[in-house]
């Protein structure tokens, strides 16, 4: 089979597209012909060497995607060849053909195209839980997100609405603004203005009740836009690693600071079929829209990574082999 690998970390051009022997699946396991393949920022750091890669090289990047089961298991009895199906959380995806473990599949409507899965499951998952479980949005509460205008923020946006909340949202530029908007932000602010005063502004000085930082480098900035007893919900470091939070601060302001990973909430089969349907359940009553993705051929991985790390897209990049 054809996959993107590398051999040493690095930018975008230790990316090579070769042949290499298609995978063995064990009994537990499906082997997946890959229809398209979420792009993420975390194959950025796993290229760079900034998360840790087990084995040796070559390594192959991707950890989301959809496609048809092509063999199954002699221990699997609820799929079938033929069936389609999607996951949010399984290596090595950045290649023709992926072995799945059974506990990590998530059924795919019919009505749910290949495309559209693989560009909402890990980001809409993400907002999923960062909306139940890091932080219980509800009516009437007021929220901030970072990166507005990204695959995470866009659905953000549109499931704090769903639940009734009021969103402010933060991007770099006014072309990202308008992503924002479209996605039903009630105030976008950018980055290079003074996001922090005019947050508080139209919060009438109280600050909001959570933000949602996932740049990391400004999380302090985040402890400044939210009211006392607030929430900061960090769940990322695109802009960097953040400065270190006294806890002084946060006994003093009554303010609090937790994490998230979706990886501590995807925890069985039922928990992935679940929230996924509940996802995909928005997408079809018209209650969350997926922005159309951008696609580069497998092959042309290294140009996908490249808009990615530029930071000039908005919405999901997809890799179809």
């Amino acid at each position: 089979m054809k996959a993107l690998i590398f051999e040493s970390f690095g930018g975008p051009e230790v990316l090579q597209y070769i042949d290499i022997p298609d995978p063995v699946i064990s009994e537990n396991e499906i082997l997946v012909r890959m229809k398209a393949i979420g792009l993420n920022f975390a194959d950025i750091y796993r290229r760079k060497g900034n998360y840790h890669l087990a084995g040796q090289p070559p390594y192959i990047l991707g950890y989301e995607g959809s496609g048809i089961v092509e063999k199954v298991g002699v221990g699997i009895t609820t799929i079938k060849v033929g069936d389609r199906i999607a996951f949010a959380d399984v290596p090595f995806a950045n290649a023709e053909l992926v072995s799945v473990p059974l506990e990590k599949t998530i059924p795919l409507p019919d009505e749910i195209s290949f495309e559209t899965a693989s560009a909402v499951l890990l980001q809409g998952l993400t907002a999923h839980y960062l909306t139940r479980d890091s932080y219980e949005v509800k009516e009437g509460k007021s929220i901030l997100v970072h990166a507005a205008a990204g695959g995470v923020g866009q659905i953000l946006i549109q499931i704090v609405k769903l639940l009734g909340g009021q969103v402010i949202g933060l991007t770099s530029s006014m072309v990202k603004s308008k992503a924002a908007y479209s996605a039903g932000a009630d105030h976008v602010f950018l980055y290079n203005d003074n996001w922090i005063e005019e947050v508080k502004k139209v919060t009438n000085g109280f600050g909001v009740d959570v933000v949602y930082d996932s740049v990391g480098s400004t999380l302090q900035e985040s402890f400044d836009v939210i009211k006392v007893g607030g929430t900061v919900v960090f769940y990322g470091m695109a802009g960097g690693d953040p400065a270190p939070v006294d806890p002084r601060m946060l006994m003093d302001t009554s303010k609090t600071l937790t994490g998230g990973d979706l990886w501590n909430v995807l925890t069985s089969l039922e928990e992935r079929k679940a929230r996924s349907k509940q996802l995909f359940d928005w997408i079809l009553e018209g209650n969350i829209n997926i922005q159309e993705p951008t696609i580069f051929p497998l092959k042309d991985g290294s140009d996908a990574h490249n808009l990615l790390e530029s930071r000039k897209s908005t919405g999901k990049i997809l890799l179809q082999p």
